[in-house]
């Protein structure tokens, strides 16, 4: 923090802090206020968790998917199946935690665009489950479960960052005006110091011309009549 001399002008101390109040707007915009969405993410993430140590199809539970073990092969769990438990784990789980924990927009940001990546490889992964072959086990809870979860992580992910997104804007738009307000202000306050010191200075007046010399203080001598 800058150190201000009380001699100086409110403008001057105003520029000594201006650094200062630009980074706190700059760490400021970073951040997220979830409010009361945190709880409802919170509760979801939990959601997931259960969901993927749950049956996903038949025996096969979430971590077998995620691992590839020898039932995810034996009952022919498709790659899209695989892919939405990563992406379920990756970012439905680990980012949103990361995003909860650091408040950070680019987290918040990062967690919504994962998690709707995953909503489209939950659908496939239900659709391969509901199209196996004769034989295998079509989708279990686990797979419901954790797709609805996964959905209802990134509408609430995208409602925190476009909320975010705009008050970013607007916070800006005020910088903007504030920036282009601030130069015509210090050139009004020049103008109307200069305009107040002219009119201040008193006229100037000539002063009269002193004369020297005896003859300039003595009075003329009155003639005599002879």
């Amino acid at each position: 923090m800058c150190p201000v001399n009380e001699k100086q002008s409110p403008d001057r101390a105003f520029e000594a802090y201006r650094g200062d109040i630009n980074a706190v707007q700059r760490r400021v915009a970073r951040e997220i206020d979830p409010g009361a969405r945190a709880l409802v993410v919170a509760i979801l993430v939990f959601v997931l968790i259960v969901a993927l140590l749950l049956p996903h199809t038949g025996g096969v539970n979430g971590i077998d998917v995620l691992l590839g073990g020898d039932d995810a092969r034996a009952a022919r769990v498709a790659l899209p199946h695989r892919i939405f438990c990563w992406l379920a784990l990756v970012f439905g789980v680990g980012f949103s935690m990361l995003a909860l924990l650091t408040r950070r927009w680019g987290m918040a940001w990062t967690a919504a665009a994962g998690s709707g990546i995953g909503c489209v490889f939950g659908m496939l992964a239900v659709w391969s489950r509901q199209t196996a072959t004769a034989g295998l086990p079509g989708p279990g809870v686990g797979l419901y479960l954790a797709w609805v979860a996964v959905i209802l992580l990134t509408f609430h992910w995208i409602r925190v960052v476009w909320e975010r997104t705009a008050a970013q804007l607007a916070e800006e738009q005020l910088q903007r005006q504030a920036a282009e307000e601030q130069p015509q202000e210090g050139l009004l306050r020049r103008n109307e110091r200069k305009h107040g010191a002219v009119a201040g200075d008193p006229p100037a007046t000539s002063e009269p011309a002193k004369n020297s010399g005896p003859a300039a203080n003595s009075d003329p001598e009155p003639e005599v009549d002879s």
